[in-house]
């Protein structure tokens, strides 16, 4: 399918939607798994790079299958409340799936997700596509568990208070996630280096996890203290009239000037922890394709498709190196 026509199709069901898409939103998902194609050593990455845009616009997918297509099964694998779990750190909780659902029961993991379990599951399934070189699966799961890994580097998708409901803060979700990042993130400088081979996923995943939950207090506190006794259209851009506006997910749209004090005050959070995102999700295909025996990925394209993104590649690479993400216009939600 072509690009713009895919793009269009997406945009136009996402905008046929009336509830808020949550997990970095278009434009946090579609730089980060680009950034992470960008990530990867030459060996592999330009397999990922001569199908960037599938990838890029599979980034959101996910996303769609939960709340556009109200996929019932969907919901559970983009966050974790680890408060319901009394959460003590990574030795306390299950290692695989089969042992959460044996400790809490299946039922217990739709309700308080099941994040980093399925994080695990998607890389087996990808290592598994690898080995036995079949392409379509290969790009199809690469591209959801950079979904998944990305949306476990958002703090809130670890929480229980996961849009503020809990402390008087509802919208604050997507306006960490993609508000500031559309506002702000052409500035951002979001440069990772090159891939690592993963030596212990399990480990990793809950590192993840525990490094966002950590944030979930500052996040939350700053913009508390902010709204403390500010009128509405001090916090939020206004409509005609004079309600708190809203995107067409049906987010409030906080103003220009309360985001820009807010994105000063969270310090760089937003933009380490996309950079963040960007490292470990190359991270986590690189290994999936080391572990799968270092498979040659490059035959599975025809040689001219690769002799004819090579110069893209290049100019891609270049600007990549200065932090830079080229050539991507994602649909605005804010």
């Amino acid at each position: 399918m072509n690009k713009k026509i895919f793009v269009t199709l997406i945009v136009t069901v996402l905008m046929a939607s009336s509830v808020a898409v949550f997990g970095w939103g278009v434009w946090g998902h579609n730089h980060i798994n680009k950034g992470a194609v960008l990530s990867l050593p030459t060996e592999m990455g330009m397999f990922f790079y001569n199908h960037c845009d599938f990838i890029v616009e599979e980034s959101t997918v996910p996303d769609i299958r939960k709340h556009v297509m109200n996929d019932k099964a969907e919901a559970s694998r983009h966050y974790i409340d680890l408060e319901r779990y009394s959460y003590a750190g990574r030795t306390t909780m299950p290692r695989t799936m089969d042992e959460a659902i044996t400790k809490y029961s299946k039922d217990t993991l739709d309700r308080y997700g099941l994040l980093p379990w399925y994080i695990q599951d998607m890389m087996a399934k990808l290592t598994d596509a690898m080995k036995h070189k079949r392409k379509t699966e290969i790009l199809l799961l690469a591209a959801d568990l950079g979904h998944y890994v990305a949306d476990a580097h958002m703090p809130l998708h670890t929480s229980l208070n996961h849009n503020g409901q809990l402390t008087g803060q509802v919208g604050i979700h997507a306006f960490w996630e993609s508000q500031l990042p559309e506002l702000f993130g052409k500035s951002y400088h979001l440069y990772s280096g090159t891939a690592h081979y993963i030596g212990d996923v399990e480990k990793a995943t809950w590192d993840i996890i525990d490094s966002s939950h950590k944030l979930v207090d500052t996040l939350l506190g700053i913009e508390l203290k902010m709204r403390k006794d500010k009128p509405e259209d001090k916090q939020y851009a206004m409509d005609a009239g004079g309600k708190p506006a809203k995107n067409k997910f049906g987010s409030p749209v906080h103003s220009y000037e309360y985001a820009h004090v807010y994105h000063e005050l969270l310090n760089g959070m937003v933009e380490r922890q996309m950079r963040s995102a960007i490292a470990d999700v190359a991270d986590f295909w690189y290994t999936a394709w080391v572990n799968a025996g270092k498979p040659d990925l490059d035959d599975l394209d025809p040689a001219s498709m690769t002799d004819r993104n090579k110069a893209l590649y290049k100019e891609d690479m270049k600007a990549w190196k200065t932090g830079k993400i080229k050539g991507l216009r994602s649909d605005k939600e804010f």
